[in-house]
């Protein structure tokens, strides 16, 4: 049975490869070579294998050039997107920094006028409360003369009954009499002068006591209206800067206790304030006065702070995003990538100290800085480092330049925040400091 398969199977490769010879032939001999049957198969096999893998391959390889160019041109038409939004951030975070510029120039032009006023207050209470003590002073008087006038005039009468009386008596009495009645004359005459002119005083200063008071009023309602615009300014300040912190992951209280534990010496930024110097309970406008003024230590507490958190952007110069923080090819990223030309300058994102400057394995060339609130940053693959260890930099200062150092595929700034020791996404303080200023 398996000869005859064998036979025909044979016979079937005899029709389509039949045995060929190929002579070999030289000066001195000639030799052949018999391609059997199974051979040629063989060799057929072999020979469609090839050409079907290089016509496969050849389709694999432009499909892959077709979809690779396709990428390409999304790529580019996301980045420019992501540059036109990045251009829209800048603007708006440029406006919000001139509406905070002005809103704070307001501000310090309405805390001077508060001061002035409650000046003006003070001495205008100080001459009020003079006036009412004059005022009193005067009525006393007043009641004091007219007291003596009624006395002095009961003693005229008496005196004239009994002059009456006594008309008979030596001529020296009546002249005696005579002078006594001119004495009191005289007496009641400038008691009665006094009188007026002390009515006179007394009308005079109940009218100024009353402008006074008009003066008082309007300068209430003036302080009213300062207040409310004084409050409304540091409402506007204060909600965004503590939405900007929240949004970094951070707890606000335990901010402002933090930074004011290390800014508490007295005649400092942040030493409480009263408007009240009598030692009394606080009126309504020395109340909202001494909140403004918690509110401007508030303000005040989150400008620290703000300058000793890395909210702002390493670089000045124009650069693109080429990787952000996560998963990248199966391994974690833990920063954010910076693309711009080699030895663009790199800045330090907040006030801190350096705590390693120079080479670290795949980092290449290495900056980190130990700031507040227990956060650390990382400037990586630096061509030069300008900073030294140990050394303490303020925020916005050049620390390096941008290079390719260490484990790199091109020119970029690997910048990392970390929180306790654990890295987190840097673009949280970026975002979260974009929508604010």
């Amino acid at each position: 049975m398996r000869t005859r398969i064998a036979i025909r199977l044979h016979t079937l490769l005899e029709r389509y490869f039949p045995e060929r010879r190929v002579f070999l032939k030289s000066d001195t001999d000639t030799r052949f070579i018999r391609l059997r049957p199974h051979s040629q198969l063989l060799a057929f096999l072999g020979a469609s294998t090839i050409v079907a893998w290089a016509i496969i391959a050849t389709a694999i390889l432009l499909m892959d050039s077709i979809g690779s160019g396709n990428f390409r041109e999304q790529a580019k038409r996301d980045q420019r997107t992501y540059e036109y939004r990045l251009n829209d951030l800048a603007q708006e975070r440029d406006m919000r920094a001139e509406e905070a510029l002005a809103a704070q120039q307001r501000f310090n032009s309405a805390l001077e006028q508060i001061s002035l006023m409650q000046s003006e207050l003070l001495a205008s209470e100080t001459r009020r409360r003079e006036m009412e003590t004059g005022i009193e002073v005067i009525q006393t008087t007043l009641r004091r003369v007219m007291g003596e006038r009624e006395n002095a005039r009961d003693e005229l009468t008496a005196l004239a009954e009994a002059m009456q009386e006594t008309g008979t008596a030596p001529g020296a009495s009546v002249e005696d009499g005579n002078g006594t009645v001119d004495f009191l004359a005289a007496a009641l005459q400038e008691t009665a002068e006094e009188r007026d002119r002390i009515e006179r005083d007394a009308r005079d200063a109940l009218l100024q006591a009353d402008e006074m008071a008009l003066q008082i009023a309007l300068m209430r309602d003036q302080n009213d209206q300062i207040f409310s615009q004084l409050e409304d300014a540091m409402t506007i300040s204060v909600e965004p800067l503590d939405k900007m912190f929240r949004a970094a992951g951070m707890d606000t209280e335990k901010l402002l206790d933090s930074v004011r534990r290390g800014y508490s010496g007295q005649g400092g930024p942040l030493t409480p304030l009263s408007l009240s110097t009598r030692g009394e309970a606080a009126s309504g406008d020395e109340a909202r006065a001494n909140e403004i003024l918690n509110q401007m230590d508030r303000l005040n507490i989150y400008r620290i702070a703000a300058q000793k958190a890395p909210f702002a952007t390493p670089l000045r110069n124009a650069f693109r995003y080429t990787s952000g923080f996560g998963m990248r090819w199966g391994r974690m990223h833990e920063g954010t990538d910076f693309a711009a030309p080699h030895g663009t300058p790199i800045y330090s994102t907040a006030d801190g100290v350096v705590i390693h400057a120079g080479w670290l394995s795949g980092y290449g060339r290495l900056v980190k800085i130990k700031h507040e609130f227990g956060i650390e940053t990382r400037y990586a693959h630096l061509s030069k480092i300008h900073v030294t260890e140990g050394q303490r930099v303020s925020r916005g200062e050049r620390i390096g330049d941008m290079g390719n150092t260490g484990r790199s595929t091109g020119t970029h700034l690997h910048y990392e925040v970390r929180v306790g020791g654990k890295a987190v996404n840097p673009m949280i303080y970026i975002k979260a400091a974009n929508d604010v200023f």
